[in-house]
């Protein structure tokens, strides 16, 4: 499969969720999307251009038809999913409103994805001519097998010599679901990542230091403890966000390489129509714009620029297109005629 493509590899999901400010417990009707964080990432960077191969286990049934030909409408290479016995993975989202959150809660244990073993995908073919291996820690939250996936997909990246993006992506609640050590964990995982979604926070759990978020001089910090920490980091991204109210944030982005950094302004997000998504359409913004070349002030803003425009699109999926990217002032308009 020598193309160049983007590999993204990760479980696929389907999201239930309620209709905007309804709790569960007064609902009659649920809306069904596809999604997934690592199929989010390849999505965005499909419809910017970029030849995308998702790499998943789906089962053989009507829900996992449901994600395929999600990925397919989408123009995503669809080589790399292998069908089999089992379910599909789900999420339930109670859509907040006003000064309410949000709320997700998951139904994904014994997945077609979380009990496939390893080597049911074949890595090496995967990413003979792959420009990146994109995956997070989702994966290895799922369970011992779902850590063995991650690990054998950065095996086959490295023999490949095809860099690798990582996000954490840390969900405390996937990770406290079994014996896990999710330190340790992500301590292996980001030690072989060239490229590093990651914060504070997320540096702080493997250093045991405190870091603040404070100030672009505290952020530099955490982000030379991970270089530090981390001998092939090439580039660490990462956001801030300032919850208003569920249906107004602030957002700043910030990139961070070995000898340079850039963070931006923060923007007012309003009138949120969905949340969920956002990150992972900041992280192909990110690396849209490292796979363009622009140094860490542009590869910020375009990934400021992508997750902001997610929060106006409903669903998983963000589809910009590069004119519409280009496009962004990050202020509402007239319609465009």
């Amino acid at each position: 499969m020598t193309d160049g493509a983007i590999v993204c590899f990760g479980e696929m999901l389907l999201r239930l969720a309620t209709p905007a400010g309804r709790p569960f417990a007064d609902t009659q009707t649920l809306e069904v999307v596809v999604g997934g964080a690592e199929a989010n990432v390849g999505v965005a960077l499909s419809a910017l251009g970029w030849p995308c191969r998702m790499a998943t286990a789906l089962p053989d049934n009507p829900l996992g038809d449901r994600a395929l030909s999600a990925l397919l409408a989408s123009g995503i290479d669809t080589r790399g999913v292998v069908r089999g016995p089992g379910r599909m993975g789900l999420y339930m989202l109670e859509t907040g409103a006003s000064l309410r959150a949000s709320r997700v809660t998951y139904d994904r244990a014994g997945s077609t994805f979380a009990t496939i073993a390893p080597d049911r995908f074949d890595f090496d073919t995967l990413m003979d001519g792959a420009r990146l291996l994109h995956l997070s820690g989702i994966t290895a939250a799922l369970g011992p097998n779902g850590l063995a996936l991650a690990q054998a997909a950065m095996a086959a990246a490295r023999r490949a010599g095809v860099p690798i993006s990582f996000d954490p992506n840390y969900r405390e609640t996937l990770w406290n679901a079994w014996d896990s050590d999710p330190r340790a964990a992500m301590h292996g995982l980001m030690a072989e990542a060239d490229i590093l979604f990651a914060g504070h926070r997320d540096v702080a759990l493997l250093t045991g230091r405190a870091f603040s978020g404070d100030g672009p001089e505290r952020r530099r910090e955490a982000a030379e403890a991970a270089f530090a920490l981390f001998p092939r980091l090439r580039l660490m991204a990462s956001t801030a966000r300032q919850t208003v109210s569920q249906s107004h944030h602030r957002l700043a982005a910030r990139v961070d390489t070995r000898d340079a950094c850039h963070q931006t302004q923060a923007l007012d997000i309003t009138d949120i129509v969905d949340r969920i998504g956002t990150g992972d359409a900041f992280a192909a913004g990110v690396l849209h714009g490292w796979l363009l070349g622009q140094d860490t002030g542009g590869m910020a803003q375009t990934g400021l620029a992508l997750g902001a425009l997610k929060h106006a699109i409903p669903g998983d999926f963000c589809r910009i297109s590069p004119a519409e990217l280009a496009a962004f002032t990050g202020q509402g308009g007239d319609v465009s005629r």
